[in-house]
Order: C-alpha cells, then sequence, then structure tokens
C-alpha cells in the first residue's frame, strides 16, 4: 500500500513510519515543510498528486495549554486540516485514520469510556480535536478514527523523559495523583493503527496500553524501572494548577479491538519497559 504520513516529526508519525517502511510499503512522511494542512487547496493539489491508498493523520495542535490562549490556530490545524485531508481522502478514494483524543470527554466517569460514548470536551483542545471528528464522519462514508491518551514515543517531549530528566537533576519530583488514565507507547498503537488501516472494520476505536494508573503512579513506575532513587510526592490537580482543565478520569474502553479480532495492545508496563530499552 501507498501511505501519506502526517505529523512525521512527532512520536506517533515516527513509528509508523519506522514500522510500515520496514515492511515494503511505499510511505510518504510529511510535516509542515511539506505540507501546509491548513491549505486546503494545497492539501487537495497534494492528494491527487500523491494518490495514496492510506492517510494516517497524526498531526495536531497538542499543546493543551496554549491552546486555550491561540483557539483560531487550534482549530485550523485540529479541526480544518482533518476536514481538508478527509475531503482529498474522499476525492481519490483512500483510506483515513484520524488519530483523536481522550480530551473529547469531560472526564467525570468511573467506568471506561466506550466509543460510542456522549462527548463533552472541558476545553478548546478537545472542543478542537472532536470539530476535526465531526469533518472526518461528514466527508467520508468510511472512517477511522482512533482516540489515544497519554502517549509517549522515542521522539519527542513526554512525560517519561520529563521524568527522568527531573529525577536526575531534583531526586525528588511532584506528580498529581487524581487524573488517572492509562499509557499509551507509539510503537504499539501504530501496530494497531497499521493492522486496522488495512481492514475494512471501519469506526471509532479507542486505543491506549492496558491497565489503569494515575500520573503518580505512572512516576513511581518509571523510576522503578529505570533504577532511580527518586523521591514521588503526589499532588491534587489544585495544587499544580494549569490554564487548561484536565480530564479527571480519561480510561477509555479498549472493548471494540478485541471484539473487531485486532491484537489487543500489551500492558502499560511491559510497554513503558520496552520504551526504557529503546531509550538505552
Amino acid at each position: 500500500m501507498k501511505f501519506v504520513i502526517t505529523g512525521v516529526k512527532g512520536q506517533l508519525g515516527y513509528d509508523l513510519v519506522k514500522q510500515l517502511s520496514g515492511a515494503n510499503h511505499e510511505v510518504i512522511g510529511i510535516d509542515r515543510e511539506e505540507l501546509d494542512i491548513t491549505d486546503e487547496s494545497a492539501v487537495l493539489a497534494y492528494i491527487e498528486e500523491v494518490k495514496p491508498d492510506a492517510i494516517l493523520h497524526c498531526a495536531a495542535f497538542t499543546n493543551v495549554d496554549a491552546a486555550e490562549e491561540q483557539k483560531d490556530a487550534a482549530y485550523a490545524v485540529n479541526a480544518l486540516g482533518p476536514k481538508y485531508l478527509a475531503q482529498a481522502a474522499s476525492k481519490v478514494g483512500a483510506k483515513m485514520v484520524y488519530v483523536s483524543t481522550d480530551y473529547v470527554f469531560n472526564g467525570s466517569a468511573s467506568e471506561p469510556y466506550e466509543p460510542d460514548q456522549a462527548t463533552d470536551p472541558l476545553g478548546v483542545y478537545g472542543e478542537t480535536k472532536l470539530a476535526g471528528e465531526e469533518f472526518v464522519k461528514q466527508y467520508l462514508d468510511n472512517y477511522f478514527i482512533v482516540r489515544t491518551a497519554w502517549v509517549y514515543g522515542i521522539n519527542g517531549h513526554n512525560f517519561v523523559k520529563t521524568m527522568l530528566r527531573l529525577g536526575e537533576e531534583r531526586g525528588e519530583v511532584g506528580v498529581v495523583h487524581d487524573q488517572i488514565g492509562s499509557p499509551t507507547y507509539t510503537v504499539d498503537l501504530a501496530a494497531f493503527m497499521i493492522e486496522l488501516v488495512q481492514s475494512e472494520k471501519y469506526g471509532i476505536y479507542h486505543a491506549t496500553n492496558e491497565g489503569v494508573c494515575s500520573w503518580y503512579e505512572f512516576a513511581v513506575e518509571i523510576f522503578k524501572q529505570a533504577g532511580m532513587d527518586v523521591k514521588v510526592n503526589p499532588l491534587t490537580s489544585d495544587q499544580f494548577p494549569r490554564p487548561a482543565a484536565r480530564p479527571s478520569y480519561s480510561v477509555l474502553s479498549k472493548k471494540k479491538i478485541a471484539e473487531q479480532g485486532f491484537t489487543p495492545l500489551r500492558d502499560w508496563k511491559e510497554a513503558l519497559a520496552a520504551y526504557l530499552t529503546e531509550l538505552n
């Protein structure tokens, strides 16, 4: 298959290119230098010229706090970008996978969110990603939307790298304990997306590593596996104020992955061990 992957300089885009390139597919990885996804005519011209079999859309405005200030920029990237790509995909008959987020939910649940549950984003980031989902549904009869959360990978900044750095520098860190979710290793997420896009089992999926933890528990496990003696102090979200509200519970139900016969992502602790090996 011939793939176009957006956001190739990000964590997920990088791993998708790596895995697909090793599997004898034709892979075109693009970032903003190659294509401005907020430019409608440029997107259409590019996709019509390349004529991919599938578009894996990973590019996004992911700075949750900055999105509160830069609403127009976040909307252009997170909503209009997917809209133009969906229109272009429709025109050339390409499949499309749009990567979305747990932030489309308000985080007030106590059970894992199912893909068909009502959405209610807390802030601009979630609102703009949800708008992107709606455009994808509007312009494509068949689509893949993959919501994920707490993503980390080798290529880019993430919570794991930050903890390792702060642990080295300070020997003591404070991490919120009242936000619950599931970490996601981009190597595993990329493998799932590749399996998904080669099927005809369209729809909305939730994909994270298995298991649940708080950010505090995630940090404790990072230092434990890295063999670092770092004191981790549990904080409340109120003690760590940020411009954008965070969902306090963002566990996504992965039942559909198994129901549709796809390979479930491994447990988050196992994935973390693989990542730390990759880092070293």
